[in-house]
């Protein structure tokens, strides 16, 4: 028999109602939501947060650190608090970074990550993720939790390597966009998922993370779902580059590779798809002669490793 859990969602954003489909039935949910629209009992942080057994942070990753820092003296000791953000805040940190920063040192936390879209869960179809914890407690305790729906969960000990191999993903996810607007066919497709997956393996393990991380469902399971999908924001964000516009290309993709040229945190030379994203991105034209100019210099001259 499941028990019974005080769930507390923060944002209620499509994931946040995602989450709010999946456990309003089985749990006590409550959500908070920063700019509460009329119409929906929201709550209070200092209401909601001492009760909570599980936060839910549904929230970009920039409010992280703020709203962290105001639950942080409220909450149990025992109380988890999870994060589904798949970005880098304006300081070029994680949302794993943030929590582990900003909740006293024995406040377990972890973070959600894998193929979950939001209108897929709200349909009754299976959803899949890697829950990154330190230990097992923190991940038997989102088992019971979700145990009755259709979101699968397995655990991993590799934060690092989840967290990146999902940041990075939004980045590569783009360049399918733009070769299924150029209408580049299914060879290139495929050969973009190859290459995606070396460069992201490469530079998890230079970001702290493990060998073979982004192999799993916060990497490859979340490229594949967010590089194919029509609904995909970043998708959507890969046709309007290849199509040369310019108007409202933003998105934690975008987000990411400017905050990793900002703060250094990345040497990107050797990664060259990673390079024509980023070369795109800030300048979206003559976008076929760019992709022809990478295919040519990848085959002609491999990178060294």
């Amino acid at each position: 028999m499941t028990t019974t859990l005080h769930i507390l969602i923060l944002g209620h954003g499509e994931m946040g109602h995602a989450m709010e489909y999946l456990l309003k039935d089985r749990h006590t949910c409550a959500i908070w939501e920063k700019f509460p629209r009329s119409g929906h009992p929201y709550v209070t942080l200092e209401q909601s947060a001492p009760l909570a057994d599980i936060v839910l942070f549904c929230l970009p990753v920039n409010p992280h650190r703020e709203v962290t820092q105001r639950i942080a003296p409220l909450l149990k000791k025992t109380c988890l608090c999870v994060s589904i953000a798949k970005g880098l805040d304006e300081s070029g940190k994680t949302a794993a970074q943030i929590l582990a920063e900003n909740l006293p040192a024995h406040q377990p936390y972890a973070l959600l990550y894998g193929p979950m879209i939001s209108e897929e869960i709200r349909a009754g179809r299976y959803a899949f993720a890697q829950l990154g914890c330190r230990d097992l407690a923190p991940f038997h305790a989102m088992q019971a939790c979700f145990n009755h729906t259709r979101l699968c969960i397995e655990h991993t000990s590799d934060i690092a390597g989840i967290s990146w191999a999902v940041i990075l993903k939004n980045i590569y996810a783009m360049a399918f966009g733009m070769a299924d607007e150029l209408k580049l066919g299914d060879n290139v497709r495929g050969y973009l998922a190859t290459a995606a997956l070396q460069e992201l393996n490469q530079i998890v393990q230079i970001m702290g993370g493990q060998a073979g991380s982004p192999y799993h469902l916060a990497g490859l399971g979340d490229l594949i779902t967010t590089a194919t999908s029509e609904s995909s924001h970043h998708h959507e964000l890969g046709r309007k580059l290849a199509r040369e516009e310019t108007e409202d290309i933003s998105g934690e993709g975008p987000h990411t590779l400017k905050m990793i040229k900002q703060h250094r945190l990345l040497d990107t030379q050797n990664y060259r798809l990673f390079q024509l994203i980023g070369e795109i991105v800030q300048n979206p034209h003559n976008v076929r002669s760019k992709f022809d100019g990478y295919f040519k210099q990848a085959f002609q001259h491999p990178p060294q490793h």
